[in-house]
């Protein structure tokens, strides 16, 4: 089971948002933060999102909501915790990439007649 820590990189970038940051007790593989990379087109955030919902996903199965003696466990309420983390990360990453694209705020230039043709021509020039 490989398993790399170094923020310099994407993978680790994923590991550190996902808190998969512990040598010795691992959550994920360099291969499965890698895959998560890949289905998510190398966006680090929204790859640690999807490392957090299948995180939440097997919290949800496992530990269920238990209560014996004095112990109790409550999987379901950590799986929704680890989602809306995921949510807040896809919303993030949202922003990030409109604000990529140049803001969400764009405009074009209609033509409707002879005179706004001219001048389209006229500002196209003056833009390059």
């Amino acid at each position: 089971m490989a398993f790399t820590y170094d923020v310099a990189t994407d993978r680790g970038r994923v590991r550190l948002l996902i808190t998969d940051t512990d040598t010795s007790h691992a959550i994920f593989t360099d291969a499965e933060v890698d895959a998560f990379l890949g289905l998510e087109s190398s966006s680090v955030k929204r790859a640690a999102a999807s490392a957090l919902d299948q995180i939440a996903s097997n919290e949800a199965l496992v530990q269920k909501r238990i209560r014996l003696l004095d112990l109790s466990t409550d999987g379901p309420s950590v799986a929704k915790a680890l989602r809306e983390h995921a949510a807040l990360l896809r919303t993030q990453a949202d922003a990030g990439e409109a604000a990529e694209d140049g803001g969400s705020f764009d405009w074009a230039e209609m033509v409707v007649n002879d005179f706004s043709a001219r001048e389209r021509l006229w500002n196209q020039a003056l833009r390059s």
